[in-house]
């Protein structure tokens, strides 16, 4: 995607799924399965799943900044077999020590400053991408960057990071009926 690679600093919050600039190859094609079938379009799984993993390879770029704030219960959210969401949840747990990234969850039962209403993405301080069941929308005014800066703000502080972050995706990793 253009905008990831003109921006800078991005940050995200998801609440129903595990970032896509986080997503293991196999996490992503279950979901984006899941998603075509839902929409009833055509499955280009395939070539989805290959354009999201050469998208991530921005993680690795010096001078950048990812910051991703993801609701504990996005871990929970049974979209593909367990034995493909423990890869998912290992790849989480490898992303904490990189530095470009900042990863962080808020755990089920923490005290929320803000409701996690649904996912959006700013990318530096010029624009906000919130994905809705049926529609993409770019919101580009700066009373709209503000409201979702400051929603960004509001959810950080019910975050935990680091080694408490790494705990949290480890109690999930550790329910997983894994055979």
């Amino acid at each position: 995607m253009a905008e990831t690679r003109r921006t800078k600093r991005i940050r995200a919050f998801e609440s129903a799924r595990v970032p896509g600039l986080l997503q293991t190859a196999d996490y992503a094609r279950h979901l984006l399965a899941l998603n075509a079938t839902f929409s009833e379009s055509p499955r280009d799984t395939d070539e989805a799943v290959r354009t999201r993993m050469r998208r991530q390879e921005a993680l690795y770029e010096p001078g950048r900044r990812f910051q991703f704030i993801v609701w504990e219960a996005a871990l929970h959210v049974a979209v593909c077999p367990p034995v493909v969401m423990a890869a998912q949840l290992d790849r989480l747990v490898g992303a904490i020590g990189l530095d470009t990234i900042e990863l962080g969850i808020i755990p089920l039962g923490a005290q929320l400053a803000r409701t996690p209403a649904h996912g959006f993405w700013i990318y530096d301080d010029r624009l906000v991408i919130v994905e809705t069941i049926n529609a993409e929308m770019w919101l580009d005014s700066e009373s709209d960057i503000a409201l979702y800066s400051r929603a960004w703000d509001f959810l950080r502080r019910s975050a935990v990071y680091g080694h408490e972050a790494h705990r949290s995706i480890a109690r999930v990793r550790m329910s997983l009926d894994i055979s």
